[in-house]
C-alpha cells in the first residue's frame, strides 16, 4: 500500500510540474511557483522515505509500515 502512495505522490509531482509550466507560459507567476515548491516537497518526502538506513532497510520497512 505504501508503494502505491509513493507512486501516486511522484505522479502528482510530475503533474504539478507540467501544470506549472503551462501556467508560466500563460503569464502567471505566483501559482506556478507555489506548485513547483509543492512538487519539490513531495519529491523530497518520497526520497526521505525511500533511502536506506544504516542497516540497509528503508524507513518504510524499518518502521513496520509495509
Amino acid at each position: 500500500m505504501t508503494n502505491l502512495i509513493l507512486s501516486v505522490a511522484m505522479l502528482t509531482s510530475l503533474a504539478l510540474v507540467i501544470g506549472a509550466m503551462v501556467l508560466l507560459r500563460r503569464g502567471q507567476r505566483k501559482q506556478p511557483a507555489l506548485m513547483l515548491v509543492l512538487a519539490a516537497v513531495m519529491v523530497a518526502n518520497v526520497v526521505i522515505w525511500s533511502i536506506p538506513t544504516n542497516d540497509g532497510q528503508s524507513l518504510l520497512t524499518a518502521e513496520g509500515l509495509r
